[in-house]
């Protein structure tokens, strides 16, 4: 198992485990309640995760690219529910 797909294994544990849907997950690591997550927000849920703090940044910042389709460098709701959406479909 490659880097990549034991960080995506080690998430979709701490979704399965800690949460019942995404939206609790998201409720949870969105500690400012502004209905999006930033980079720190994704940051503590990697961290949850067991992400390894070295790269613990590079993931997030990863993560942000590849999901946040509106362009403002968080990843709100409907696009963590997408990415949650595609890592239970992947495993």
């Amino acid at each position: 198992m490659g880097a990549k797909e034991k960080i995506l294994q080690d998430i979709h544990s701490l979704m399965t485990e800690k949460f019942t849907n995404a939206e609790e997950a998201f409720t949870f690591f969105d500690k400012d309640q502004d209905g999006k997550l930033n980079r720190s927000e994704v940051k503590d849920l990697l961290k949850e995760a067991g992400v390894g703090g070295l790269i613990r940044g590079l993931v997030a910042g990863e993560m942000i690219k590849g999901y946040d389709k509106s362009g403002d460098d968080t990843i709100s709701k409907e696009e963590f529910k997408v990415a949650i959406a595609e890592l239970e479909r992947d495993f």
